[in-house]
């Protein structure tokens, strides 16, 4: 069995946790989520803390890892939520929210309108655009579709990056030209 299924989740105050067929559902302050987790791996709720069993089959051992991560990810995003922030830069480039829309102008001839996810906050603050949310994988599939929309250039660095990303710069035919001599 997987070490990271052994580890086990601290399920906090205020947050219930329902096992019923296969299906786990975890309420807390900020929703409800709920996950199918395959029905071969065990799950035990005991004195505050959920526990990944024995994996009923050698087959599904290899799940054991992904059940624990994804009932810990369903804890900490209906308990805390999750965030993840973009930057734009760029002469011009701008971002706006209108109505659920998340409208950005980067650099194409019209704005590019991309509609939010059920589930997923967006909000903008000058040139940083805030996706968050309590499902952790809605929450960076969003994310990722944002920022699909102008990837960051390594020549000059403009586009959506994630706040925080580091950007190979590649330098370009004038710099090795002047370097090669």
């Amino acid at each position: 069995m997987s070490n990271i299924s052994k580890k086990p989740i601290i399920i906090k105050e205020g947050i219930s946790v329902n096992i019923l067929d296969g299906k786990v559902i975890v309420s807390g302050p900020k929703g409800t989520l709920t996950a199918m987790i395959p029905e071969n791996v065990e799950i035990s709720i005991e004195n505050g803390e959920m526990r990944i069993g024995k994996v009923l089959s050698a087959d599904f051992e290899k799940f054991a890892g992904l059940a624990r991560a994804l009932l810990a990810n369903m804890v900490e995003g209906v308990s805390r939520g999750f965030q993840k922030q973009l930057e734009l830069s760029g002469v011009g480039y701008r971002a706006r929210v209108e109505g659920g829309e998340l409208v950005l102008n980067v650099g194409f001839s019209t704005p590019v309108r991309i509609k939010s996810i059920e589930g997923v906050n967006i909000s903008v603050n000058e040139n940083i655009i805030t996706v968050s949310g309590i499902d952790k994988q809605l929450v960076g599939d969003m994310a990722s579709d944002i920022r699909k929309v102008r990837p960051p250039d390594p020549y000059k660095g403009k586009g959506i990056k994630y706040l925080g990303e580091k950007l190979r710069r590649k330098v370009g035919k004038a710099a090795k030209a002047v370097g090669a001599k």
